[in-house]
């Protein structure tokens, strides 16, 4: 039986159930919080509620800034902290790309910026498969001739793209590549417009790409993902699915923004 992803359990011990809703309310709020609004808002009793706030004041989940007043602890963030330092955009990447390869049946690369240039750090295949194009983990292109690099340039600011430009030449490598300033700008504000980038047979003649973005906790682009297909093979039903992997990517890495 499939499990339902919207589907959340709801813990067996009470007090902890009771927990988790206090340490939501007081997520909810940038500032301190009074016990009776707390006692409100969660429909616990004020005794109930404060002995459990006190129990996580003793643990340092929450602060209690003055006498009736409750917020989120320093404890959570050493612990975020953690949590963050663990995470690997690699790691949360691999088993969601192997998903979609699957779906699709083409290549899904994993790509991330360095310099002027993207760096392949990933990819999901089959070599059973057919005609397939498949990029070499550690491979580099340039920016503005790939999907991946177009996110990137999509997220720097006008004076950082014309920069790029002027040190890179932007020199192409195929008739389809973009070699002109304004044609790139032009083609960057799609990109921030729709949150998707394409590559139209401009790194290599015969292949197009697309691709979307990979964000962490702060909102950052960390990574692209991107699907890699022959010109007349590349489906734009893919899309969707390609967009809700590397949202699901995203997420994992603390992500809480939308699509």
């Amino acid at each position: 039986m499939k499990k339902d992803p919207s589907f959340t359990p709801t813990p067996t011990i009470q007090v902890i159930e009771r927990m988790f809703t206090l340490i939501d309310v007081l997520a909810s709020r940038s500032e301190a919080i009074s016990l009776k609004e707390i006692s409100e808002k969660t429909g616990l009793h004020p005794s109930t509620a404060h002995r459990i706030l006190n129990d996580l004041a003793t643990g340092r989940f929450v602060d209690r800034p003055e006498a009736g007043n409750y917020r989120l602890g320093m404890r959570l963030l050493e612990l975020g902290n953690l949590v963050k330092g663990r995470l690997n955009v690699r790691d949360a990447a691999l088993a969601p790309m192997r998903d979609l390869h699957k779906l699709i049946q083409q290549p899904v690369n994993l790509s991330m910026r360095q310099g002027d240039e993207i760096v392949y750090i990933e990819r999901a295949y089959s070599e059973r498969s057919g005609m397939q194009v498949v990029r070499a983990i550690g491979g580099r292109a340039p920016l503005h001739l790939t999907s991946v690099g177009k996110l990137f340039l999509a997220a720097d600011d006008p004076l950082r793209v014309r920069s790029y430009a002027t040190r890179t030449g932007l020199l192409g490598q195929t008739r389809n590549s973009i070699t002109q300033l304004q044609v790139l700008e032009r083609e960057l504000s799609r990109v921030k417009q729709y949150g998707i980038a394409r590559d139209n047979e401009e790194l290599e003649l015969g292949v197009r790409c697309i691709a979307a973005g990979i964000y962490d906790d702060q909102g950052k682009l960390l990574a692209g993902l991107s699907i890699s297909a022959p010109a007349d093979r590349l489906d734009e039903g893919w899309l969707p699915k390609l967009q809700a992997t590397a949202h699901d990517i995203s997420r994992t890495l603390g992500y809480h923004g939308h699509q």
